[in-house]
């Protein structure tokens, strides 16, 4: 097993501080500044993580940067071994991961498990490294000569995650950018470290050399090192769209590649025609797993006005049998990640409420299954929200399900293409007809249709459109190796010693 002792040390407090991960192992760096990590079920403290300074990412890119020498000319055979025996050993160890998450993010196990599930699929997609990272070629493209294109590894890149997927996320990134041959600084979110070095420490297991992974943690001082580094050839970033614009900003300005995924505001247009318990199922599954933390969450139904009446009943009726409380006790639905944003997320049912909306279910009245000092709100869901209120610009980022009513699908369309965010959207109806228009029509990269989380499998590339990306890239699937590599286009001739002479025109065709 992954001993999670060797990542972390313990001070003479008693204090369990979580190290970065450098060439292989825990290392403290030079910054003594820490950062506190919550068990977000018991409102408390249970470790600190190391806070890298400016000087501490340097020496991890130093150190990336002498893996990579060696790693980038590691045989396709060599790094698809490396990812195949990655797989085998998360897969068997799953339910550890999982613990990890639910601890620390609050997630319910279940629901760490899918996420691991969906990270790894990735990892298999990356093992097929040798078809995704081939070239091309042309022969004989003039008399003699041939032209081909290689795939090569870019070198040491960056990649810093949210705190709501720390491991699918992280996974997302580096098994694409390992298999094409590229070295790693992984930046995770303070807020839910363990994860990044439990599974640095998996893939040491697997056979990936020392240094090729490296893990700092921090805050935007680590960020800030990462983006302005000469050294790191790119950045990967997935958090909200501010933060996302500054990232993709700052990391171009210093000359590098950037796939910087920003926020959602993510609409689900339900039409008469729908099956309504499908939809009102949909709804809340979409809405309220992972307690609303996630970017591709539904947090506004649009409800065409002749059923939206049936539909919040449908939808209340099922949010009164979820359990919200602690992951690890088999609940539907665990806290938010701190005490803050719980208050933040909270502060909308006021909202609410002076902007006319009707709040149907109060989370704040939900009945816990867990500590009380937990950093608990119960699934929300508020009807007839003006969109001009800031409970439907925002994003939340919450267990709160907005229901907006609408005149039919000119209004429900008019209303996803006018949002700031073009992430996900979906549409539920039996309308065939309806449905290829809707997908033709919606002005956002990811789109459902009866299925309320469109996130495609991972042959298939993540990303939205507007203020929900930023760069040309996408993640995972084609995008993520293009990404990941630089094409070299190599023009070739081999001459017969018999042939020679000047001849400063264009090249001629015989």
């Amino acid at each position: 097993m992954t001993d999670t002792t060797t990542l972390e040390r313990t001070d003479e407090s008693t204090t369990t501080i979580l190290e970065h991960w450098v060439r292989g192992a825990a290392w403290a760096g030079e910054s003594e500044r820490t950062g506190q990590v919550y068990n977000p079920a018991f409102g408390t403290v249970q470790k600190q993580v190391r806070f890298a300074s400016k000087a501490d990412v340097g020496a991890a890119v130093d150190v990336a940067s002498e893996a990579w020498a060696q790693w980038r000319d590691a045989s396709i055979a060599k790094r698809q071994t490396v990812m195949f025996a990655f797989r085998e050993l998360l897969n068997a160890r799953k339910g550890e991961l999982a613990e990890i998450l639910t601890a620390e993010h609050g997630k319910v196990l279940s629901d760490a498990l899918g996420e691991i599930a969906r990270g790894m699929e990735v990892v298999e997609f990356a093992c097929g490294l040798g078809h995704l990272t081939k070239g091309a070629y042309s022969e004989n493209v003039s008399t003699g000569i041939d032209v081909y294109t290689l795939r090569q590894p870019l070198g040491v890149v960056g990649i810093i995650s949210p705190f709501n997927f720390p491991a699918m996320v992280p996974l997302w990134f580096f098994s694409i950018a390992l298999a094409a041959g590229n070295a790693v600084i992984l930046k995770p979110s303070e807020k839910d470290p363990t994860a990044a070095n439990w599974m640095a420490a998996l893939l040491k297991e697997a056979g990936l050399p020392d240094g090729v992974l490296n893990v700092v943690h921090g805050d935007k001082e680590a960020v800030d090192a990462l983006l302005e580094h000469p050294d790191v050839r790119a950045i990967s970033f997935v958090g909200s769209t501010p933060i996302a614009k500054y990232v993709y900003e700052t990391a171009t300005s210093h000359g590098k590649r950037v796939q910087a995924l920003g926020g959602a505001k993510n609409h689900m247009l339900v039409l008469p025609d729908a099956d309504l318990d499908l939809a009102a199922d949909a709804a809340v599954n979409a809405g309220f797993g992972s307690a609303g933390e996630r970017c591709m969450a539904i947090s506004v139904v649009l409800a065409v006005d002749t059923i939206a009446d049936e539909f919040v009943q449908k939808v209340s009726q099922r949010m009164a049998t979820l359990r919200t409380g602690d992951g690890m006790k088999g609940c539907d639905m665990g806290p938010l990640i701190t005490g803050q944003h719980r208050d933040k997320v909270t502060s909308y049912i006021d909202v609410a409420g002076t902007d006319g909306a009707t709040v149907v279910v109060d989370g704040r009245d939900a009945e816990i299954d867990g500590d009380a000092n937990g950093f608990w709100l119960g699934p929300t869901l508020i009807d007839k929200v003006p969109t001009t209120s800031t409970v439907y610009t925002d994003e939340i980022f919450g267990p709160v399900l907005s229901v907006v009513r609408v005149e039919g699908y000119e209004d429900g369309l008019e209303i996803i293409n006018s949002s700031l965010y073009g992430n996900g959207t979906a549409i539920f109806t039996n309308d065939g007809g309806a449905a290829r228009r809707f997908q033709r029509e919606a002005q956002v990269g990811m789109i459902g249709i009866n299925v309320p989380i469109p996130v495609p499998v991972a042959y298939h590339s993540f990303g939205g459109w507007k203020a929900s990306l930023f760069g040309d890239a996408k993640a995972y699937g084609p995008h993520g190796f293009d990404f990941f590599t630089a094409e070299k286009a190599v023009t070739s001739r081999w001459l017969d010693p018999s042939h020679g002479g000047l001849n400063l025109g264009f090249p001629q065709h015989d």
